[in-house]
């Protein structure tokens, strides 16, 4: 459990959940590579018995999160999808999700492919409108699932609005706040009942660790997840969590930079002859810059644009060309990467449902990182020709 403090935003992220280790004095949590712990007496311990249901490295790690996200319990997943799995065994066969349609297509393939079969109904909705929510909510309705900025559209939903209606209908509703990061945006102040991170995005920062998070505020809800993740065993071991502790510890210095270096990356593009469309929040005619300027503190790094020549052959020759940004998966690390969201991160999503939810063919996504800004735009312009 955490309190988060009356700290600076700054000073939290540093602090938060870690204390120095009693043993020694270790202003770092030690990684506690251990699977077991040696009893007193039968269940007697020091709070601690099995590393599946406990370790003290993800402890640390767990109470920081919950402090980051203003929250009063964390709980630490061995990934992203882990996480959102660990939500959706909350309910039971017969129960109904409301999801965004535009969302990370491996949220979507474990909805679509492996819940659906346990009798889990999921209807897509555009969630630009929450109005759109509120008429999809019927008496099996028990999760409304929504992340923003959306992956990879940039799409934003207002979450104090769709938290009202969840309230109204005593319906949960989870945030995944992956993109926007708990340096810009606390989902559980505005409402949200759960929040969700891939924490091998922006919170562990360096493209080295595979983590998921869930914070909550709700002791019972904490405690079934718990349940759920100490029955089903999806959980992180001490090296990941000790590397995302780290992560977080700098999340506000990489992440002024990310937003500093995206808006300037936004802007060139935009105004590329060769660029048809950018989509970033930062944009005052972006349909939901007014909500993000409300529930962002800034807009992030993560853009996505299409060429004004969107054939396959010249957008695959512009992935391929790029000399420091590097062409992979995942987001938020101190390096550019740029993506191919229709094969690459939405590759699960059927192309029909990809088109009619604004996913074209021919989308880039570009993850902005840290290095100096004028390389990235160098780099970008000699790609695009």
């Amino acid at each position: 459990m955490s309190n988060h403090t009356s700290y600076g935003i700054g000073t939290n992220l540093i602090h938060a959940g870690v204390e120095p280790d009693p043993s020694t004095g270790a202003i770092m949590t030690p990684i506690f590579q251990t699977s077991t712990y040696v009893q007193d007496a039968p269940d007697e311990h020091k709070g601690f018995d099995y590393s599946r249901a406990g370790n003290p490295t993800r402890q640390a790690l767990e109470n920081a999160l919950a402090g980051i996200e203003h929250g009063q319990y964390g709980l630490a997943f061995g990934s992203g999808v882990a996480a959102t799995d660990a939500v959706i065994r909350l309910l039971n066969p017969g129960d109904e999700v409301i999801a965004a349609n535009d969302m990370y297509g491996g949220t979507y393939r474990l909805f679509e492919k492996l819940f659906v079969k346990f009798g889990i109904r999921f209807h897509y909705v555009d969630m630009k409108d929450p109005e759109n929510i509120r008429k999809a909510i019927n008496s099996n309705t028990k999760l409304i699932w929504t992340e923003t900025p959306t992956n990879p559209l940039m799409n934003i939903t207002d979450i104090a609005a769709i938290a009202a209606i969840s309230k109204a209908a005593n319906v949960l509703l989870c945030v995944d706040n992956t993109f926007a990061s708990p340096y810009l945006q606390n989902p559980l102040d505005l409402g949200a009942d759960i929040v969700m991170h891939s924490a091998t995005k922006y919170l562990g920062g360096h493209s080295d660790v595979i983590l998921g998070a869930l914070i909550v505020n709700d002791k019972q809800l904490r405690d079934d997840l718990f349940f759920i993740q100490k029955s089903a065993g999806a959980v992180p071991g001490p090296q990941d969590c000790f590397l995302v502790l780290r992560g977080i510890k700098t999340l506000h210095v990489r992440m002024d930079r990310h937003c500093e270096n995206g808006a300037k990356v936004a802007h060139f593009l935009r105004n590329h002859p060769k660029v048809a469309k950018v989509y970033w929040a930062g944009f005052e005619d972006h349909p939901g810059h007014e909500v993000a300027k409300k529930q962002m503190r800034n807009f992030g790094g993560m853009i996505s644009f299409e060429l004004k020549d969107d054939s396959p052959e010249n957008v695959k020759r512009m992935l391929m060309s790029t000399k420091l940004i590097a062409l992979a998966e995942s987001l938020g690390g101190v390096e550019s990467l740029i993506n191919h969201p229709a094969t690459m991160t939405h590759a699960s999503i059927p192309r029909e449902e990809r088109i009619k939810n604004g996913l074209s063919d021919g989308l880039i996504r570009l993850s902005t990182g840290i290095e100096d800004v004028e390389d990235i735009i160098n780099d970008l312009n000699q790609a695009i020709g």
